[in-house]
Order: structure tokens, then C-alpha cells, then sequence
């Protein structure tokens, strides 16, 4: 696992073993995982999701503590990943990366509490995977508006965005930054710092 410029993100590129059945990787293993991030991922919940193309989730993230971590994959087709750093008083915030994530090179994310996540299906029936540090929540559970243009996320021009009514309802950065919605740096650190070890 390598760290992404947004602190609190990292990417896993898995060696595949390939042979004439097939293949075969390894694509969450607890030791690495602690030796990359400093931490362990408790999992308490498992989503599967399955998103024809266009379709763009987020960005989502949970109030801190206890926030949710995420560690996602895509197991079929392909996927735009997006972190953004919502998290006040952080140096990054504002910031965010896109990582493609698809079923060739199997690469995964793992997005740290507190930072925003969210992702565009680039194929019909892409399918991901996430593993997830706590369960969902709805009363904890708040969105930034993916398109917010003073974000400047750029997703591709050729494909069309269909959002949920909830995401186009979701605020800018700025207003959920107005509102008191974002979670601060501070806390967070202070979290991560607290967390679950290796078992």
C-alpha cells in the first residue's frame, strides 16, 4: 500500500498470480494494512454495490468519532474513486484525487474517517466492494455536492452524471462548511491516533 497525496488515503496495487485456470490475488491483508497506514481496520460492515455507467455516488462521509473508514475495490467493470479532504483545518483541505479502480489491475482505496468519498461508474454493472470500519448510520451520515464547481472535480466530459436525489440535494463545501456539517482535522487525528492496532 502506498500513501496518495491526500493524507489519510491509500492505494493498494495487489500482485496478480496468473496461470491457465485463471487468477488469483490477495487483497486485504491485516499486517500490510497496519504496516502502510499505523493502524488496524476494524470491519464492522460489507457493501456491495452495483452502478450502471454514469452513475456517481457521493461525496459521502460520517460524523467523526466514530466516522467510517472504507476500504474499497472494484470487482467488475470499472470505476472513478474519488477522496476529498473536507476536513477543516487540515492543509489539504479542499483537495481531491481521482484513482481509477477496475477489474484488471485490482487496485483497492482505503479513505481514512472523516474524508469525503465518492466514485462514477465509467461501465454498466460496475461492481464494487467496501469494506467498512463502522455500520451505516443515517443520523450521522452527510453528503457534499459532487459537481459543487468551486470543488472542480474533473470527472470526464463524456459521461453523463445521474445522481441519487439525495446527492443533488447535498450542499457545497462551502455550505457544508456554514452549516457545521464537516468534521475537523483535529478531531480526526486525535481518532486515528486512538484507534484499533493489529489484533
Amino acid at each position: 500500500m502506498k500513501p496518495m497525496e491526500i493524507e489519510g488515503a491509500w492505494i493498494d496495487a495487489p500482485r496478480i498470480h496468473l496461470d491457465d485456470r485463471g487468477a488469483l490475488h490477495e487483497w486485504f491483508r491485516e499486517g500490510e494494512f497496519h504496516a502502510a497506514t499505523g493502524r488496524g481496520l476494524r470491519l464492522s460492515q460489507a457493501n456491495y454495490s452495483v452502478s450502471r455507467r454514469g452513475t456517481l455516488r457521493g461525496i459521502h462521509f460520517a460524523d467523526v468519532p466514530p466516522g467510517q473508514g472504507k476500504y474499497v475495490k472494484c470487482v467488475r467493470g470499472a470505476v472513478l474513486d474519488v477522496v476529498v479532504d473536507i476536513r477543516v483545518g487540515s492543509p489539504g483541505f479542499g483537495r481531491w484525487e481521482l484513482v481509477r479502480l477496475d477489474d484488471r489491475e485490482h487496485r483497492g482505496v482505503f479513505v481514512s474517517e472523516g474524508l469525503g468519498h465518492g466514485l462514477l461508474a465509467l461501465t454498466d454493472d460496475a461492481t464494487v466492494i467496501y469494506l467498512c470500519s463502522e455500520g451505516y448510520n443515517p443520523t450521522r451520515e452527510h453528503g457534499v455536492h459532487p459537481l459543487d464547481p468551486a470543488l472542480g472535480i474533473a470527472w470526464p466530459a463524456d459521461v453523463e452524471p445521474l445522481l441519487s436525489p439525495k446527492d443533488v440535494a447535498a450542499p457545497t463545501l462551502a455550505e457544508a462548511r456554514e452549516r457545521g456539517l464537516l468534521p475537523s482535522y483535529e478531531e480526526c487525528v486525535a481518532f486515528y491516533a486512538s484507534g484499533p492496532g493489529p489484533r
